[in-house]
């Protein structure tokens, strides 16, 4: 039986958010990013997979590519956001990874453990923190 998958208020907030990105949130998101990686990959990578595979075995494939390459329309290809754009390399592809966990996350959520969630969501919750409201974003030093 296939799964419904995250809401279209939870898609659309994900994008809205995203869309109004300014270099700070996407400081932000990089720095989340940042703070996962230097922790290890490997729970990440692990949830990425359960993710996935969730997510193929629930019928979500063609809806998760197409959100997918919105995503990257909207960070990455040549009609990226003008904040995305400035932000460019290093720090603006951290962000972008953030992004994709987060989507990923909600797309395979009802199918990942609470600690599987959290992995995949984790970096960008630091500037969106409603991904994981029970967990306050860590402060940041200036």
């Amino acid at each position: 039986m296939a799964s419904s998958g995250p809401t279209k208020q939870e898609l659309d907030r994900l994008a809205a958010d995203l869309r109004v990105f300014d270099a700070n949130g996407i400081e932000r998101a990089a720095w989340g990013w940042d703070r996962h990686e230097r922790r290890g990959l490997d729970a990440y990578h692990a949830a990425e997979r359960a993710a996935l595979a969730a997510i193929e075995q629930q019928d979500l494939g063609p809806r998760w590519e197409e959100f997918r390459r919105m995503l990257f329309g909207l960070t990455e290809a040549p009609g990226a956001l003008v904040s995305w754009k400035a932000r460019h390399g290093q720090l603006g592809h951290k962000a972008e990874s953030a992004a994709f966990g987060a989507a990923l996350g909600l797309f395979a959520r009802e199918h990942l453990t609470p600690g599987q969630y959290a992995s995949l969501v984790e970096p960008m919750a630091e500037a969106l923190p409603w991904l994981l409201p029970d967990r306050a974003p860590e402060p940041r030093a200036p």
